[in-house]
């Protein structure tokens, strides 16, 4: 079985419709799919679960958080859709989104470039505003040469448009995805950047707040790495899922279904649903 649980649709900051991502993901040869769209189930308005499909579809969500002074990823899966724990989240997490929307547009007026709630809205198609759509503005206004460019000067860690006290912590998070009956996740640890000994301390907290997995694999990574996190799941008993953090076509290092199979040591996350 070829697994992918970490992707996005444009109901977040991917580029594809929730069908489209379903049918590029059964095109990849994927047979099981969490789309883990950030801090919104509303994918999944746009599909039919019990339609007969050549693909499983696992509901997800990918919540965003903090721990310390960074930005944390924990994704729900395998949870139930019409929890009202699992709204009660998402509104919580809605609101927080639009209030930092407005702050990051705050900074960057302050920086002189107008408009750009309205832009990044319009872009976002008016639904889950986030830095990407604040990039993209800034690139189509002529900002800046690229997205990669407007995160490294103005958008991402320690940039005037790095907001994140508006986040739920972690073990509100984690609480809200067990009463949804779902598994939570940390995701793509390695891209957090901490030593080992920092990374390990944020295993432990995720853990004491009823955290169940990690992210051993995410998208095309280092052998090494994947042995590395590998090692760490199963030293932390957690159990291990792999996903691609898919966005848009054309980043080879993302792709649906381009991922290895994850280490036999490993529990996987699908053996516990």
């Amino acid at each position: 079985m070829k697994y992918d649980l970490h992707c996005h649709s444009n109901c977040s900051d991917g580029t594809l419709t929730p069908i489209e991502l379903v049918g590029r993901a059964i095109e990849m040869g994927v047979q099981t799919l969490a789309i883990t769209d950030h801090d919104t189930i509303n994918a999944y308005h746009h599909l039919n679960l019990k339609e007969s499909l050549p693909i499983k579809i696992i509901p997800g969500i990918e919540f965003s958080s903090c721990w310390g002074k960074m930005n944390v990823h924990i994704v729900g899966l395998n949870v139930q859709l019409d929890s009202d724990s699992l709204k009660a989240g998402v509104a919580f997490q809605n609101t927080a989104r639009q209030k930092r929307a407005t702050m990051i547009a705050d900074k960057l007026d302050q920086l002189g470039f107008k408009e750009t709630l309205a832009g990044a809205a319009a872009i976002a198609n008016n639904g889950n505003i986030g830095r990407p759509h604040f990039a993209q503005y800034l690139v189509d206004i002529g900002a800046v040469s690229d997205i990669n460019q407007a995160f490294k000067k103005f958008l991402g860690s320690g940039k005037p448009g790095d907001i994140k006290q508006f986040w739920a912590d972690i073990p509100q998070i984690v609480r809200w995805i067990n009463e949804a009956g779902g598994t939570a996740v940390l995701a793509h640890p390695k891209k957090y950047q901490l030593t080992r000994t920092k990374l390990k301390h944020l295993l432990d907290n995720f853990i004491e707040a009823g955290g169940q997995g990690m992210e051993v694999i995410s998208g095309r990574q280092d052998a090494n790495i994947t042995k590395d996190l590998a090692g760490l799941c199963v030293e932390k008993k957690l159990l291990a899922s792999c996903g691609s953090d898919f966005h848009r076509p054309g980043q080879a290092w993302a792709e649906l279904g381009r991922i290895s199979e994850l280490p036999i040591a490993c529990s996987p996350v699908w053996e516990h649903w």
